[in-house]
């Protein structure tokens, strides 16, 4: 995916105000603008200017932007967003522009297709805005259940139009059997709602860290099991961490790597819980030593095996 310097597209400083950026948005918009501009690549060059807009005109898509640029990335680059680099992210239920993301590039989708969109509420009488945040979850959260200490930054625009953030900080209670992708809703905890109504409520989607040993898929879990040769020849049982303690795993004769083992309902612990996948991975001890290299030798004559035979080489 390639990245994109919205602030190179519109010609100003990454530190411009919201009226420089509105300026500039107006002095391209009547050179591009296909109505009016002898420009051969005007739409093209419009599409641009437009999205670029689209996110430096709106406190919160330009906060999380700014965030990314920080990682020194360069227009034209191939680019990928980090896992969770929009967590803890607090978002008003509204966009600026009411932009939909189908119109603009892969890269402004990736970014900003999970941002809530709608009209700004006007100061009538009507209930508090809905707000969204990502938050990054331990694995071992969903099997036990926790109370954790979140803290969410809320982007909103300083006296000199430039996005700052504000902190607050929630106890938020995690249940058991929690999965990625749900939805975890505090009432009243989003924006005041006007003239005495109630505020809007605060929508925490729910997304797990990378974990050094576990990859996760929905409700399923699996783990990379290393086996010593004779294990996975003769059989053997193995204790297996798992991400609520121990388990004793009985390895079948004659097993090859990559042959997967599940134990049932041990992934998440859901209303239906999940599976634990163990993949087989047989790992050759070295042959360091003269013994070790003379025990391979015998092995070598002794079997007489060619992993290649199905080849016919």
């Amino acid at each position: 995916m390639e990245f994109k310097d919205y602030y190179q597209t519109l010609g100003v400083p990454r530190d411009a105000s919201a009226d420089d950026i509105k300026k500039a948005f107006r002095r391209l918009a009547r050179k591009y603008h296909p109505d009016v501009s002898k420009e051969a690549d005007a739409e093209h060059q419009m599409k641009e200017v437009n999205e670029a807009y689209t996110v430096l005109s709106d406190p919160e898509k330009r906060a999380a932007y700014d965030q990314l640029g920080q990682r020194g990335s360069q227009a034209g680059s191939d680019f990928q967003p980090p896992p969770g680099w929009d967590a803890n992210f607090e978002f008003s239920g509204r966009s600026s522009n009411g932009a939909q993301t189908a119109d603009f590039s892969d890269f402004f989708a990736e970014l900003f297709s999970g941002m809530r969109g709608g009209a700004r509420q006007t100061h009538q009488r009507m209930r508090g805005e809905d707000h969204h945040a990502k938050i990054m979850l331990d694995l071992e959260d969903s099997y036990r259940g926790t109370t954790r200490s979140i803290s969410l930054r809320m982007p909103k625009l300083d006296d000199q139009g430039r996005p700052v953030f504000t902190e607050h900080t929630l106890n938020v209670r995690i249940p058991k059997g929690v999965h990625a992708g749900q939805v975890i809703r505090l009432a009243g905890q989003g924006g005041p709602g006007h003239n005495g109504e109630p505020a809007g409520d605060l929508f925490l989607e729910v997304q797990f860290k990378p974990h050094n040993r576990y990859r996760i898929e929905g409700k399923d879990i699996y783990i990379t099991l290393p086996v010593a040769p004779w294990e996975a020849v003769l059989g053997a049982t193995v204790k297996v961490p798992v991400p609520d303690g121990l388990v004793e795993v009985r390895i079948p004769e004659n097993s090859q790597s990559g042959r997967k083992l599940r134990l049932k309902g041990r992934g998440i612990p859901a209303a239906t819980p999940g599976n634990l996948y163990l993949i087989l991975e047989v790992v050759l001890p070295p042959a360091t030593t003269e013994k070790a290299r003379e025990f391979y030798q015998n092995m070598a004559r002794e079997l007489a095996f060619d992993p290649r035979q199905h080849l016919g080489v």
